[in-house]
């Protein structure tokens, strides 16, 4: 049975989190952080996934991939290609498929990944986080991304995710899922025909800033509005900071980090750390030793600089609020409460100007960094066969309408508006044609101007094939069931021809009717299935080919990573056995080996230390394993003996011990009969007084 496992895919982190033991819990990584920096590196042996990727950011920064959830599905010649550029150090390429991939070195080989690869690579890593942490089987999983995620993006993830050896059970929006993690673990929720809560949750993170306006009801959700600002985030607020430094520590100190990477990675980082501090405090210090050049910088910032820095950024702070509540059709009056969640809500600039633009105060209840996790590992939890969880309704919605066209090749081209803007989805519509063969249909969005820029109008094509005409048919009737998943991706589900069949049915006898009367029939026409269709879809989604190509090279990669691990690891233990024992020779086991055991183990392990900082220092993990059993075969002899005469005195020890308590017990028992005979001989004395007259 397969634990459900909700992945919070963020830009800078990365939430894990599994519904167990009746509840949800946050998984922590390797290093006991509830959050997993969303990185992945390479180096001259393998690749450095998570936290080991964030620790060698800095000396590694261009073959260091960050921003994995910016440039999945992102194509090299979108208008956002130039923004992204600017945040990720490592060299963004052109693939064949005109999407964006990262050109690094991995092995001492140049090589190029897609950003389905990267994402499934990181995947891989935080799987076998959540692994080895709970012990448990993992293959279901949800993934929450961002609202603005194209169906192209959407179909990239879930690809990324088979790639990592995980089953997408559902790709929801990150707002949705933390709505559903509150409307879950509130027990004061409305119930039945009572008001429903309108709450407007906002979520700043990173790199983007999503608001959206949801209805709750005891078990129950319905999303009323959504709007986002997909360059609105806390990066924004890092690098205007690392901007102002640059500009200082050019004039001030007289070098430019912007010329060198791991420069500007560093203030980078620091300043992260600074716009954190300010959040907190008015005011504070800036100091970075030896940044370059051996130049030490030092500084300081003021909360009121940083606001004046960023000062366009906040002039757009309440747009996505304004939007929101347009396309829910409320005020700002009728909505109840406001939940901050995303890190860079916690700036108080940015609470202020949202508190102002609800006109009321805001709300935190929810954990800010895990609502969205926990919630995806809920609904995961409630696509389980296995688990039984609180019910719980949620409808999310669709941001554009959608049509469907059909005879693209005709000059009689047909096209019905399927999925209106602002309906709910999951959702399905049966729709009936009538064709006289093998024909096609393509979805589309269906007005183009009110995409952004960048998203492309069509969705998918798919070919319905086995349309046979009967004798004499001109048409026959294709029913057809549209449906949009819950993944908020369309699809055509199922495909039949329809036939017309004349059946016998009872005439109702009236109420007075004898009762020996002779029931009567009737001949009516009813149109029921016959035949399935064939349906070949053409999506985003990734062929089988592909799929499997890459499933192989990420396994191979992870193999191969897994070996570098336990290489490191057997080379590790060598060198901890070699000093280990050198020393123990001097003092416990010296009594316990002859000189000449001594005199050849030592020169052994000088041997195998010289041998270990020389040619071994890059070797393989068999020769490690065989240099350990080497000097083990000696030292494990003389250890043996150690540990014999160490048994032999805890054993003489306990025996001392057993004795002195047996004797300690039967002084005891002696004292106890002693005193027993003694009370016994009193109480005969006493009997035998006799009193004379």
């Amino acid at each position: 049975m397969s634990t459900p496992f909700g992945l919070d895919f963020g830009n800078d982190n990365s939430v894990l989190a599994v519904a167990r033991n009746r509840g949800i819990d946050i998984v922590v990584n390797e290093v006991s952080n509830r959050a997993t920096p969303s990185v992945v590196g390479f180096g001259p042996k393998n690749r450095y996934l998570g936290e080991s990727g964030k620790t060698k950011q800095t000396s590694n920064v261009k073959n260091t991939v960050t921003g994995l959830k910016r440039i999945v599905g992102l194509s090299y010649e979108d208008k956002d290609f130039e923004q992204e550029s600017k945040y990720i150090t490592s060299k963004l390429v052109k693939m064949d498929d005109g999407k964006v991939g990262a050109q690094v070195r991995l092995a001492g080989e140049q090589q190029t990944f897609s950003g389905a690869q990267l994402a499934a690579m990181y995947m891989d890593k935080v799987k076998d986080t959540v692994v080895s942490e709970t012990k448990a089987n993992i293959s279901d999983v949800c993934v929450a991304v961002p609202t603005w995620y194209t169906e192209a993006q959407r179909y990239t993830i879930a690809d990324a995710a088979r790639i990592a050896g995980l089953n997408p059970v559902r790709i929801v929006n990150d707002i949705t899922a933390a709505a559903v993690s509150y409307g879950v673990f509130k027990t004061d929720l409305p119930e039945g025909e009572e008001k429903p809560r309108i709450v407007a949750l906002v979520d700043i993170g990173h790199s983007s800033y999503t608001c959206s306006i949801m209805a709750f009801k005891k078990g129950e959700l319905k999303v009323l509005g959504t709007a986002f600002d997909k360059h609105f985030g806390g990066r924004d607020f890092d690098r205007a900071i690392t901007e102002h430094f640059a500009d200082e520590f050019k004039g001030k100190f007289k070098i430019d980090i912007r010329e060198n990477p791991k420069a500007y990675n560093r203030v980078l980082t620091a300043s992260e750390k600074l716009k954190k501090v300010l959040s907190a405090n008015t005011a504070a210090p800036f100091n970075l030793e030896s940044v370059m050049n051996d130049v030490d910088v030092h500084s300081q910032l003021t909360r009121e600089e940083l606001e004046e820095l960023v000062k366009p950024l906040l002039e757009r702070v309440t747009e996505p609020v304004t939007r929101a509540l347009a396309q829910a059709g409320i005020s700002a009056e009728e909505v109840d409460f406001v939940e901050l969640i995303g890190g860079t809500t916690r700036i108080p600039t940015l609470k202020t100007s949202i508190s102002e633009a609800f006109g009321k105060p805001l709300s935190t209840t929810l954990n800010q960094d895990e609502a969205i996790a926990k919630g995806a590992a809920f609904i995961c939890a409630i696509h389980s066969p296995t688990l039984r969880v609180r019910p719980f309704k949620f409808e999310d919605i669709h941001p554009y309408s959608v049509s469907y066209s059909w005879d693209k090749q005709a000059e009689d081209e047909d096209t019905l508006e399927v999925f209106t803007k602002n309906s709910t989805f999951p959702s399905t519509k049966m729709i009936t044609l009538h064709r006289t063969g093998d024909f096609a249909m393509e979805a589309f969005y269906t007005n183009k101007e009110e995409l952004p820029v960048n998203v492309e109008q069509k969705i998918a094509k798919w070919e319905i094939s086995g349309v046979e005409l009967g004798e004499g048919e001109e048409s026959v009737p294709v029913k057809l069931k549209l449906r949009c998943d819950p993944s908020g991706l369309h699809i055509i589900e199922e495909a039949y021809t329809l036939e017309d069949i004349v059946v016998k049915e009872e005439i109702p006898l009236p109420e007075d009717a004898p009762e020996d009367a002779v029931p009567e029939f009737k001949e009516v026409t009813k149109t029921v299935k016959k035949a399935d269709l064939t349906i070949t879809a053409h999506t985003f989604a990734m062929d089988s080919k592909t799929l499997n190509e890459l499933t192989e090279k990420e396994n191979e990669l992870h193999a191969q990573d897994k070996l570098v691990f336990e290489t490191e690891d057997r080379k590790n233990a060598l060198e901890e056995y070699i000093y280990t024992l050198r020393g123990k020779l001097e003092e416990e086991y010296a009594d316990f080996a002859s000189d000449a055991e001594k005199t050849r183990l030592k020169e052994m392990l000088q041997k195998a230390e010289d041998w270990l900082y020389d040619e071994g220092y890059d070797s393989i993990k068999a020769k490690y394993i065989a240099k350990y059993e080497e000097l083990a075969s000696l030292g494990n002899l003389i250890k043996g003996r150690y540990q014999q005469k160490q048994e032999e005195k805890r054993q003489a020890l306990r025996a001392k011990q057993e004795a002195s308590q047996m004797a300690d017990l039967a002084a005891k028992l002696a004292a106890q009969r002693k005193a027993e005979a003694e009370s016994k001989d009193k109480k005969t004395d006493a009997e035998g007084d006799v009193e004379l007259d």
